[in-house]
């Protein structure tokens, strides 16, 4: 028999559409509240790769990327994915805004080799993970970060490469000392995550 392991930890991090800074300030720190302390926060860059979100978020649509501090199971990524739409819900109405979605949240991990992605949409490269969630490697790290044939044309970005390419040594860092990992998230829809 095969013997099994333990998936080596990774980092969380959450990529974040705003419709205006004081969206993107709050959704920051509601994650930060929900998932633990944020350790990195990339630049403030305009979205404007592409037109799909304007109905929702609006026409400047703000991006930026935060890592948490401590490092996860891969294996929460699904969950995480349902939180961070409960969150979105909830950042709609308190942003009171006459925009169905004035923040979109994006979690996914990084590892060493790879950025993975968590999508509530299925397509042929994606693989489901459970709770009507899928999940897809979008970039791959060997000498600098590579986007695959369907990486979203902003992950293509070299200023997103510099980000990632922090989170990644942060978390290098990390697997060099104590490790704290969650491997539990608490209560969600009366399941223990």
């Amino acid at each position: 028999m095969w013997e099994l392991k333990d998936p080596a930890p990774v980092k969380l991090i959450i990529g974040i559409l705003a419709a205006n800074r004081q969206c993107l300030d709050e959704a920051v720190e509601a994650a930060g509240r929900r998932f633990g302390a944020v350790d990195l926060r990339s630049e403030e860059w305009p979205f404007d790769s592409t037109e799909y979100y304007r109905k929702q978020i609006g026409p400047r649509i703000l991006r930026q990327f935060i890592s948490i501090d401590d490092l996860i199971d891969p294996g929460l990524l699904g969950a995480i994915k349902l939180m961070t739409n409960a969150l979105e819900r909830r950042l709609a109405v308190q942003a009171a805004l006459p925009l169905p979605r004035p923040v979109n949240l994006d979690p996914g991990c990084i590892e060493p080799s790879k950025l993975v992605l968590a999508t509530t949409k299925n397509y042929s490269h994606r693989i489901y993970i459970g709770r009507r969630i899928w999940a897809e490697v979008t970039l791959v790290y060997d000498k600098g970060w590579k986007a695959m044939p369907y990486t979203y044309p902003d992950y293509r970005q070299e200023c997103y490469f510099e980000f990632f390419d922090q989170v990644r040594e942060r978390l290098a860092a990390q697997l060099k000392g104590p490790v704290r990992v969650r491997r539990r998230l608490g209560i969600l829809g009366g399941l223990r995550v």
